[in-house]
Formats: structure tokens, sequence, C-alpha cells
């Protein structure tokens, strides 16, 4: 084998390796399926259980709903006149759609500057830290899917101020990601990868 092939090969295989997170996992409704695709999730999932006491299930319907499991992911852009780009709706990145400031408080307060929001151990460690200062500030318990969502989405003040009143639409999916978590933990009790 000559040695640019090799290289070449070697260039493919690290790049599949590389891309293999920027894309959702096959079977988003499976949580074991999940982590049999990608199986260094366990070890975010597990670490992120440990540091904060949020159950896996719960972060994973969570992560389902931010980014469908994508690294990378953002939300779409915004047009003037439908065709001209003005920006992105939100600064949101990653697993846990993490807006810019709140990271920064994250990384100031727990993650440190290495800290990724494409990475999935930051992302739960992230969640995980939100959700935890939920409990302490609004009484929300962990195991409490459809309230931590709300306060997730529109942030513990707005928790506060009931913000998520005036939008039915993000009750129902507070409701959607309750359903799916408990679908999660069932599916996780039989999950060998997860043991």
């Amino acid at each position: 084998m000559s040695k640019l092939f090799r290289a070449a090969l070697l260039l493919m295989i690290l790049g599949s390796c590389a891309a293999r997170d920027a894309s959702a996992p096959r079977n988003l409704d499976n949580a074991c399926s999940i982590l049999t695709e990608r199986p260094h999730y366990v070890r975010a999932f597990k670490q992120a259980e440990r540091n904060w006491g949020v159950d896996t299930h719960v972060l994973m319907a969570m992560i389902y709903q931010e980014s469908k499991f994508i690294a990378d992911n953002r939300p779409p852009h915004t047009y003037a006149l439908g065709i001209i780009p003005t920006g992105r709706q939100s600064s949101a990145l990653g697993y846990s759609q993490a807006l810019d400031g709140t990271w920064e408080e994250y990384v100031d307060q727990q993650g440190g500057r290495r800290s990724n929001r494409t990475d999935i151990a930051d992302a739960t460690d992230f969640m995980g830290w939100y959700m935890a200062a939920t409990v302490r500030e609004n009484s929300i318990p962990l195991n409490d899917t459809y309230n931590q969502y709300l306060a997730y989405h529109d942030g513990r003040t707005g928790w506060r101020r009931g913000t998520y009143r005036s939008k039915p639409w993000l009750m129902r999916i507070a409701g959607e990601i309750r359903d799916r978590a408990v679908l999660y933990d069932a599916q996780l009790q039989n999950c060998r990868q997860f043991r």
C-alpha cells in the first residue's frame, strides 16, 4: 500500500469518527439504541447523575427535545424580506442548546474554560448544573421533568413569573418530554449498555 493511500484511508476513518455525533442517532425513540450507537454517552450521563442527581432518562428526554442528539445543533437563521440572512434566532448551541450567557455563567462557576457545548459530557454536566440550581431557586424536584423543562426553556425567573402559561405550545412540549422520559426510563431498565 502506498503512503498516500494509507494517509487518505486514515483521514477517511478519522473523519467518519469525528462526524458521527454531528448527525442524530438512528433510533431516537429507543434509549438503549441511542446508547448502543453512542457508547461514550453512557459515561457522560452517569457522571452527570453522580454530580447532580439528575436521572439519565430525564437528561436524555430533554436533549432529545433540544437538539435531537446532534452535537453542533443551532437554531435556524432568520431572514429579512425572506431572503437576506440576519443571524440566528438565538445563541443556542449544542446538545443542550445552552445560550451564550447561561453557558458563560456555567463556565465561570463550574465547567472551566475548556468546556464545550458540542461535547456530550460538558452538555450533560451543564444541564445537571442548571437543573440543580432550579431545585435550589424554585424548589422543582429533579424528577419533575415537566416543570424542570419549563424552567429550562423559559429560565428560572420566567418559570417563577409563569411566562409559560401564555405558551400552550410549550406546555404541550413539556408534557411530551415528560412522556418521553417515562419511555426512556422503562427502556433503560432493560438496557445492557447502561448497567
